[in-house]
């Protein structure tokens, strides 16, 4: 059987993607903090689907993450054959009002882990011709973005990096895709510590742009990896977006973006 191994695998669109692949007849490897909420996806896709689970509790903010995730992996005899880099945070603010100890976690997570995690099981793919990896973007990738500034910039990173290591493997057998989903129904505003306005309501791109199901946006991701494709994304108004950031001045695309978060 072939393994994916699946970061932010407890809860929105990892455990999404884990049903995903589950069904498409991988086993999994469950990588998050969480290792409650990582067994209760292991207990679902083991009922539906009887596939092999194994379940690694990581905290992907720590500096030797990704070897020691690989290390494990090793112990446990696992030939990883698809990675799905999907962990990742924001961080809602003015980025000279931020905690630094939070936003160099997210830089650790968002940049860090992906870069780290790719190096370490890139190889081995090579190595036997075949491997799929999915680096989970955003539509924030096509513009800066006032108020969630690193967020924005570690995403244009992802998509940037996926598209260069795509270029560099071609030919090998093994693929990279970048997906860029839009706005994601999968806990992201709140974790994001996103504001509220005075009525109480979120005061962010959730009440201005109509979020797309996690599951739509974890069957898009993974039907874009399997055919090798290099970017995607979810949605006619994600790829509207996506498009105008080609055609109008980076100014009018971050004050836009900043419109979108405030």
């Amino acid at each position: 059987m072939p393994t994916v191994l699946i970061t932010g695998a407890s809860s929105g669109l990892g455990a999404q993607f884990a049903l995903i692949y589950a069904r498409e007849g991988f086993d999994l490897v469950l990588v998050a903090r969480n290792k409650k909420r990582l067994n209760t996806v292991q207990t679902h896709v083991e009922q539906m689907f009887h596939r092999k689970v194994w379940v690694i509790p990581q905290d992907l903010s720590q500096d030797d993450a990704a070897s020691t995730l690989h290390r494990r992996t090793q112990e446990l005899g696992i030939h990883v054959d698809a990675l799905v880099n999907n962990a990742g945070f924001g961080d809602y603010g003015n980025f000279w009002e931020g905690n630094p100890s939070r936003q160099s976690a997210l830089l650790h997570v968002n940049v860090g882990a992906v870069v780290s995690l790719t190096r370490e099981y890139l190889p081995a793919m090579i190595r036997h011709h075949r491997g799929m990896i999915l680096n989970i973007a955003s539509v924030a990738a096509a513009s800066a973005g006032p108020h969630m500034a690193l967020y924005y910039a570690s995403k244009a990173f992802v998509q940037s990096f996926s598209e260069a290591v795509a270029e560099e493997v071609r030919g090998t057998g093994v693929t990279v895709t970048a997906l860029l989903p839009g706005p994601t129904s999968t806990g992201f505003e709140s974790a994001s510590h996103m504001r509220h306005s005075a009525s109480g309501g979120h005061s962010s791109m959730f009440t201005k742009l109509h979020p797309a199901s996690a599951r739509d946006v974890a069957e898009a991701g993974y039907r874009a990896a399997r055919h090798g494709r290099v970017l995607a994304s979810y949605g006619a108004a994600t790829r509207a977006m996506i498009f105008a950031s080609r055609l109008v001045p980076r100014s009018v695309s971050r004050r836009f973006a900043g419109w979108i978060n405030g």
